[in-house]
């Protein structure tokens, strides 16, 4: 049976080395499966496309799929399981913090037990800066209170998939993609493996704080339109609230008489700006949903290959 491990690269030079030769001892622990590994050179401005020549030079079990430039990773895995042709297909970081080691007892979960997916997940986040783990956990909260699937919180994108479950995945040609929800919303029997964080072994993150932010956003919107109903009750609450007060400061003033003497302006411009930030942060959250349906329409494509050194093999 072949096994495909597919493996995302942006500027891995330096960890590369090291995932070749973990995912060479993973082959030799497990010879009774016939390997293909492809790695998805996403834009590299290292040398991360030259050792990849090299590696499938010398081992003819390696595809390499080169992009144009930076598409992104989510871009990069639907590349990568696109080109896979194994029954099963594992799909693995370069930078090590997803542990080769691992894979051979997913192989055996896989098959003895009765799953789908066998996926992992990390069970602490010993290492990152604690502001960045707490945000985590808060997105994985937040965005599980407002969908209809489970995002287990530290999951990871580390997992080993039979075929049905991978075709399920490519039917889905969205182009705005999240793929910790892709994998949720497609269902399947999974069954999960726990691990300890782990560092990169090489290399810096490519990860910063606001990168992951804008990720996160794209994750909410992407699987649900709860931003959408808040919008509008906050909406209504204000102007229900709004008009509360107002009516509440009519009586008050005839009563009281007080329309010469308090004639309201730092009241009124607190509720002109109130009102005014709720609009543009209900104008901002519809923004966000017309900004992907104005993507998803233009139907372009999801990357471009420069270089397959495959390619001629697959036609």
């Amino acid at each position: 049976m072949l096994v495909s491990l597919m493996v995302p690269c942006y500027n891995e030079e330096e960890a590369l080395p090291y995932l070749y030769e973990a995912l060479c001892k993973v082959m030799q622990e497990c010879p009774k499966y016939e390997y293909e590994l492809i790695f998805v050179n996403d834009g590299s401005r290292d040398k991360t496309l030259s050792l990849l020549r090299d590696l499938a030079a010398k081992d003819s079990r390696i595809r390499y799929i080169s992009f144009s430039r930076n598409f992104g990773k989510e871009a990069a895995m639907y590349a990568g399981l696109s080109a896979a042709k194994g029954e099963w297909i594992g799909l693995l970081d370069a930078d090590m913090q997803d542990p080769p080691s691992l894979l051979p007892q997913m192989f055996d979960m896989l098959e003895k037990d009765e799953c789908d997916i066998v996926a992992t997940r990390r069970v602490s986040r010993k290492g990152e800066p604690p502001i960045r783990s707490w945000f985590a956990r808060r997105f994985y909260h937040l965005i599980n209170r407002f969908t209809d699937v489970e995002i287990v919180d530290g999951a990871r994108d580390f997992r080993v998939m039979r075929r049905p479950v991978v075709d399920a995945i490519l039917s889905l040609n969205e182009r705005q993609r999240f793929s910790k929800g892709i994998f949720a919303w497609v269902g399947f029997r999974t069954k999960w493996l726990e691990f300890e964080n782990v560092e990169r072994i090489a290399g810096e993150t490519k990860w910063s704080f606001w990168k992951l932010f804008r990720y996160a956003i794209e994750g909410i919107v992407s699987f649900t339109t709860a931003p959408l109903r808040i919008a509008t009750v906050v909406g209504f609450l204000t102007s229900f609230g709004s008009f509360i007060y107002l009516l509440y400061y009519f009586v008050h003033a005839i009563i009281h008489l007080i329309w010469k003497d308090r004639p309201g302006y730092p009241s009124l411009l607190s509720f002109m700006l109130f009102l005014g930030g709720m609009v543009l942060m209900a104008l901002g959250v519809i923004g966000e949903y017309l900004a992907k349906t104005y993507i998803e329409v233009k139907r372009r494509p999801l990357y471009v290959i420069a270089e397959d050194n495959k390619k001629e093999e697959d036609q």
